[in-house]
């Protein structure tokens, strides 16, 4: 097994403890200040992902065994992360009331990049192929390491919902308010979405107000309603006025979004986001991570597909563990888009049937996601 390393202390420890830096794998460091340590130590089955350093150090590294990964040319993005993005890293470049700004932000930069390497051919470049799968999994790598939490892993509850869900509907407000409460059941408790707009900011939103009394959302949503849609040019603006206010203690929220929407900008409230280019790897992981449950906000073709993904995860015990499904607005999951209804009969004599309801009222979602931890698998 290899030993990981992706800040530079741990580098300086483990040459501090060990006599040699074999079967250790590197990560996007800059490592011209140990260049000595590394011509002199044994190096065999070392990886280096994306580091910085000499090509005399590279090729003697290679020549005794060790594998350097490279970087593949000019990107806009890192191949080699060691972490997730923040909202302050996805908007820099944008400037507060200079609207047409958004285009240089480090978010839209990454998007028209990734737009015109598969423009007309629908897929990209082999090496841009390579680079994004190379950034998904460092993406991949830092989440697990998230949501490992030192040894205290977090337990995610995931909150789905459509993206063009308004700051000014009853909804919006409705989410936040159960994402605050969900984030105040337990210091273990992780918010999860989707990181975009609509009902996934209203949830981002609710647990980044987590220290804050619950009824200052309201005033918080009536400030940002003034731009009610991520269409609109101040949709960014009302949100970052809104981090300004509470720059400290912020609730830790995480977003999952991706490049293949990226013409919806990602909400900045959630205070970390693993961004990916693969919508499939996305979509997917955030279910399976979501062990302590998901809540379905109102949603279209984008949403129901997730429930069925989810159902699907449920049905099969694909991930080892059964959790409760939750369709908040028991009218519009019945009657308007009748998912509930079929998959009631799907789950039946299934051990997932007993972890799926409909509820209205939001202190009873709570109640019900926090009465019902995931199952042990007992039947497949």
């Amino acid at each position: 097994m290899k030993t990981e390393i992706d800040n530079l202390e741990s580098v300086k420890s483990h040459l501090e403890k060990n006599s040699d830096f074999s079967h250790v794998v590197v990560q996007g460091l800059d490592l011209k200040d140990y260049e000595n340590e590394l011509l002199a130590r044994d190096v065999h089955s070392s990886v280096f992902l994306g580091c910085h350093m000499s090509d005399e150090v590279a090729i003697s590294i290679q020549k005794r065994g060790g594998v350097i990964f490279p970087n593949l040319g000019a990107m806009p993005y890192q191949l080699y992360r060691n972490s997730l993005y923040s909202p302050k890293e996805l908007s820099e470049g944008y400037n507060l009331g200079d609207y047409k700004s958004i285009d240089q932000s480090r978010d839209a930069l990454v998007y028209e990049h990734y737009r015109c390497a598969k423009e007309n051919t629908h897929k990209p470049p082999v090496a841009e192929a390579l680079a994004q799968r190379l950034h998904d999994h460092s993406i991949d790598d830092a989440l697990a390491d998230f949501l490992d939490n030192d040894g205290k892993p977090r337990k995610v509850v995931a909150i789905m919902g459509g993206h063009s869900m308004l700051r000014t509907d009853a909804s919006f407000r409705k989410v936040a308010r159960i994402a605050h409460k969900l984030a105040n059941l337990d210091s273990s408790v992780l918010v999860a979405t989707g990181g975009g707009p609509g009902a996934m900011e209203a949830s981002n939103l609710g647990a980044f107000l987590r220290h804050q009394p619950i009824n200052e959302i309201d005033q918080v949503i009536e400030e940002l309603s003034s731009a009610p849609s991520y269409k609109d040019k101040a949709w960014w603006d009302t949100a970052l006025k809104v981090l300004e206010r509470y720059p400290s203690n912020p609730g830790t929220s995480l977003g999952i979004p991706t490049w293949y929407y990226g013409h919806e900008p990602p909400n900045l409230f959630a205070t970390h986001i693993a961004k990916y280019f693969s919508n499939s790897l996305r979509e997917d992981g955030l279910l399976t991570i979501a062990k302590h449950g998901v809540i379905y906000a109102p949603g279209s073709a984008g949403t129901i597909q997730e429930v069925f993904l989810d159902a699907c995860q449920n049905h099969y015990g694909s991930t080892g563990l059964i959790s409760p499904m939750v369709f908040l607005n028991t009218n519009y999951w019945s009657e308007i888009k009748p998912v509930y209804p079929l998959l009631s009969k799907l789950a039946l004599d299934r051990q997932y049937g007993s972890l799926l309801t409909a509820l209205d009222d939001e202190d009873a979602i709570v109640r019900f996601i926090e009465e019902h931890p995931p199952q042990a698998v007992q039947q497949i």
